[in-house]
């Protein structure tokens, strides 16, 4: 089920900024988890670590449980065996190839929220064509190209300034408000919220 409540509210029962703007710092004095009870409910058990390690990356890249399974327990699990490489790795890789990643990667987004809107309501040309799908894998090669009346729009000027560092596998022009993909994502360059080895033990012990 996609979620539709207050943001700020995940961040406070995950404990951390999960998206990275000011707006979702957690300030001092607050309660670490939501609720009346706050951090007296926090889980201490090894599931229930597994679990808030789980919850924090899913709702990092703002996916429905559906979705983070999927990718997860089928998705990269089959791709890791059929390519030799740890599973681990291709969950990051399929987490990082979604178009609204992308967007965010780019710099022409500041959330994965607003790279998610952007895509969905078709802002995107992909290889050419219009497109709205924010889950869809972008492979090597794919190119996503900002629609030409929306290149002037002040949403975009700003994005244009942005002092993000840009990941190795993708190529931005920030003039043409390009982004093309050069190769799969990397370990390394960008950290991601929680530990990957233990979302999939998560899933296995489920």
């Amino acid at each position: 089920m996609k979620y539709t409540g207050a943001k700020l509210r995940l961040c406070r029962r995950e404990g951390v900024n999960l998206f990275g703007s000011a707006k979702y710092n957690l300030k001092q004095g607050k309660r670490a988890t939501p609720g009346q009870h706050g951090t007296s409910m926090a889980r201490h058990s090894e599931y229930g670590k597994l679990l808030r390690n789980k919850q924090l990356l899913k709702r990092s890249y703002l996916m429905t449980e559906k979705q983070f399974s999927k990718i997860v327990k089928h998705t990269a699990s089959k791709y890791a065996k059929n390519h030799n490489i740890s599973h681990d790795f291709a969950v990051f890789q399929f987490l990082e190839s979604r178009a609204d990643v992308m967007v965010l990667r780019s710099g022409l987004a500041q959330t994965i929220m607003q790279a998610r809107q952007m895509v969905v309501h078709g802002h995107f040309t992909l290889n050419g064509t219009k497109h709205n799908v924010p889950s869809t894998f972008l492979k090597p090669g794919d190119k996503l190209a900002l629609r030409e009346g929306l290149k002037s729009s002040p949403l975009y000027g700003t994005a244009s300034k942005s002092s993000v560092k840009i990941p190795s596998w993708l190529k931005v022009d920030k003039n043409a408000y390009t982004i093309e993909v050069l190769n799969v994502p990397q370990k390394g360059e960008i950290e991601t919220q929680a530990d990957l080895l233990k979302v999939i033990e998560f899933y296995a012990r489920a």
